[in-house]
């Protein structure tokens, strides 16, 4: 399927300012700028397999599209929700556990780039991986 593969973060746009809305502290906004992320995604159907690894943590997360899964960013932070196919966008919406506030997440395959969004309370980011 179209975002199979594995992928290997190349750069980020507005995502320290994400971080900060998030509430993320200054020291780990700094350490997250430089996490090496890579994510390995497996679509087969509407399942997915999704592993990330990065310079601080190895997860393994599998969803079912439409269904309502728990999910810890690496800060800690708890967010449930689900994620969606709208055309050629895998979006995720998601309630954060602490404040019952919203983020929208989206990811879309353009070229050989994976184009992962952020929406929190009005600040967009955007993090980018290459095929790798």
């Amino acid at each position: 399927m179209t975002f199979n593969g594995t992928w290997k973060i190349d750069r980020n746009d507005n995502y320290e300012k994400f971080m900060e809305k998030m509430g993320i502290n200054m020291v780990k906004r700094k350490l997250a700028a430089h996490d090496n992320l890579k994510i390995i995604i497996e679509q087969t159907g509407d399942k997915f397999h999704v592993k990330e690894s990065s310079n601080f943590r190895n997860i393994e997360i599998d969803f079912t599209l439409g269904d309502n899964f728990s999910y810890s960013l690496a800060d800690g932070t708890e967010l449930s929700g689900a994620w969606t196919i709208e055309g050629d966008v895998l979006k995720g919406v998601f309630t954060r556990k602490d404040n019952g506030k919203q983020l929208v997440t989206t990811r879309i395959v353009q070229g050989d780039e994976l184009i992962q969004s952020y929406d929190y309370e009005g600040v967009d980011a955007k993090r980018i991986f290459k095929r790798g």
